[in-house]
């Protein structure tokens, strides 16, 4: 029973079933033997493939081997003069940690009476986190910011597809499944048969800079990407500094500690330099016939500085907002009020892009969605593109 809200106050969903079949489990097998209490327990306690990792450091946390610190010690003995090489612990084990240490934790007894406060003239914590900036929050802010983006839904506007349903009431008679059909019945037609086009939201393509002056935004992002991509189908995700990366298959781990620390793998240039030129060029050349179709969207999520000057910027701009239904850049440098596009990358970016906003806190992420939910309005009723 300690070990099952051990898992669920570690995030993991087990509820009183699985601690009864937990239970029923434990007397079916040998307990002294460590694997298979860890096997029964596995099997009927972890029902998705990315809650293992989750449960074996909560198993080896909680299931202890008592003889572990003699012998702990005995090897300490043996390897003292061996440095000891500095391990990274895995994804699950802080969650883990938390977990294990709240359990120790007393509930405070209540108050007799409820603290006055005056709440005039004050603001709620949660309205001055969504206007926060997300490079001046601390670490507090930052954990608070996470677990509210993680919340966020992001709808996209329905396309049609060329794809039809049967549909008893559709627009379109389906003459070839009239025929099948009465073929069943000697021939005869006693009823046409009806389809309908279906309707499917158009994909979603990211590229985000994280070079060193994006770093910041750029961590904070990433979980706003990883509950996108757990939450619809078709997004794709690219990273990119000084090279391209492809970070799509990692931010599928349901786990976000998991899927970022397979994307920091994955990744070699975090916080280095920016080519915003080549890594499009190469999206261009490699990627934009495989992701860009039917009407996908684009968000392109940088602040605008080529170290490499804006060579071929304006030209692989240009091919890439051809491809797709709607470019949107993202600009953190956006949050001040007298932003001017100086820099040459931005002045080569900014003819090419659909609309230009910022993205530097919680309430721009939520314009962002309100954005994206509405139709995208047609290309000659679009505004002129904001300039500064």
């Amino acid at each position: 029973m300690h070990f099952a809200r051990l898992l669920r106050r570690a995030g993991l969903p087990v509820g009183p079933a699985e601690a009864i079949a937990a239970q029923h489990a434990l007397t079916l097998i040998d307990l002294g033997s460590r694997t298979e209490t860890r096997t029964a327990l596995s099997s009927v306690m972890i029902h998705r493939h990315e809650h293992q990792e989750v449960f074996d450091q909560a198993f080896n946390l909680f299931w202890r081997d008592p003889s572990a610190a003699e012998q702990a010690a005995a090897m300490a003995l043996l390897d003292a003069q061996k440095k000891p090489k500095p391990e990274k612990p895995p994804p699950a084990a802080r969650r883990v940690a938390e977990a294990f240490a709240n359990k120790s934790q007393k509930p405070q007894p209540p108050q007799d009476e409820p603290p006055q406060v005056d709440m005039t003239m004050t603001v709620s914590d949660q309205e001055r986190l969504r206007q926060m900036d997300f490079e001046s929050m601390s670490a507090g802010d930052i954990a608070a910011a996470k677990r509210d983006i993680r919340r966020l839904v992001l709808p996209l506007d329905l396309r049609r597809t060329r794809r039809r349903r049967p549909d008893a009431s559709g627009p379109i008679y389906d003459l070839r499944r009239t025929i099948r059909t009465s073929l069943r019945q000697g021939g005869e037609i006693f009823s046409i048969a009806r389809a309908r086009r279906t309707t499917r939201p158009p994909p979603l393509v990211v590229l985000c800079d994280i070079s060193g002056s994006m770093a910041k935004y750029a961590q904070i992002l990433l979980h706003f990407l990883h509950a996108v991509t757990n939450d619809r189908d078709r997004v794709y995700t690219f990273l990119f500094g000084t090279r391209l990366s492809n970070v799509t298959r990692q931010l599928k781990a349901r786990d976000p500690e998991v899927a970022f620390q397979m994307v920091a793998h994955a990744v070699p240039d975090w916080s280095g330099g920016t080519r915003i030129g080549e890594a499009l060029a190469t999206f261009n050349r490699a990627w934009a016939k495989r992701v860009l179709g039917q009407g996908a969207i684009v968000l392109l999520i940088t602040d605008g500085l080529d170290r490499d000057g804006a060579q071929g910027l304006a030209e692989n701009m240009e091919r890439l907002h051809k491809s797709c239904r709607r470019l949107i850049w993202l600009n953190p440098l956006l949050r001040w009020s007298g932003f001017e596009p100086k820099s040459q990358g931005i002045r080569a970016m900014l003819p090419h892009v659909d609309e230009f906003r910022p993205v530097h806190n919680l309430a721009s992420l939520r314009a962002l969605i309100e954005s994206l939910s509405r139709p995208a309005p047609p290309a000659g009723d679009r505004p002129e593109r904001m300039t500064a």
